[in-house]
């Protein structure tokens, strides 16, 4: 029962300082620290370096830039694409270091199944950020920054505390993940395809489209499937999908 309770513990540990550091690397590494040197956290010794003075100086120095440059539309997502470099191996290196002393094998799976839970956390992240910022007051982006430093702090101590729990949450976190990430793409997406209409950069056929231009047989088949998948991606609202259907088929919509 104990060495159950203990590999519990350990892919608890393991799994909760990759997902924290997909949101907040140098905090994850800050909390492990405080904590570790402090007696409240038992870290495995391959994970003690955290708890040196100088690691913990330098996490808390850029815990403190990332607080204020995490609040600021555009500087935000700047900073997560510029640390798409910095926390995902990080936390694998974090997630490798956090399983004790096993075989190298062991720890090399650790690290690859950590760092991909980073990855898709700082996606997630990321993602939201881009879409927080089309609106232009600064509120929802400090509520996010703040709700993702509690939820760090938050989460490794259930993590570190009641892991069986934490290991609930988590998989409830990876399906929601798997859910979101497709809808959050796609409104990134469409986010960029206004910005190219806005800035004239949008491809000749959607001009053509929009123009009204009917191509006949085979040409205007091939101009009805892009007209759609304009729609599908959002270029396009409804309305204006079946306007410029309405058009290329030469059968102008009904006035209202």
């Amino acid at each position: 029962m104990d060495e159950y309770q203990q590999l519990i513990s350990v892919i608890s540990l393991t799994m909760g300082v990759a997902w924290a550091s997909g949101l907040n690397l140098y905090a994850a590494i800050l909390v492990l620290g405080l904590g570790g040197s402090t007696g409240g956290i038992d870290l495995p010794e391959n994970l003690q370096i955290v708890q040196d003075p100088a690691v913990m100086l330098a996490a808390g120095l850029m815990f403190a830039v990332e607080f204020f440059a995490d609040k600021v539309p555009g500087v935000d997502t700047g900073w997560d694409a510029l640390h798409t470099f910095i926390r995902i191996p990080a936390g694998a290196l974090l997630a490798a270091n956090s399983v004790g002393d096993v075989s190298p094998a062991l720890q090399l799976a650790a690290g690859i199944a950590g760092g991909s839970v980073t990855s898709v956390t700082h996606a997630a992240k990321a993602s939201t950020r881009v879409l927080i910022n089309t609106s232009p007051e600064p509120v929802s982006n400090w509520a996010a920054s703040i709700s993702e430093d509690l939820a760090v702090l938050g989460g490794l101590w259930v993590a570190l505390n009641h892991p069986l729990l934490f290991l609930a949450l988590f998989i409830v976190f990876l399906l929601a993940l798997i859910w979101l990430l497709p809808k959050l793409w796609r409104g990134i997406a469409r986010i960029f395809r206004k910005i190219a209409q806005w800035l004239g950069l949008s491809r000749q056929v959607e001009e053509e489209v929009l123009d009204g231009a009917a191509p006949a047989g085979e040409e205007m088949v091939d101009t009805l499937q892009k007209l759609q998948s304009m729609r599908d991606k959002g270029s396009l609202t409804e309305v204006e999908f079946q306007q410029a259907k309405a058009k290329i088929l030469g059968n102008p919509p009904a006035s209202e």
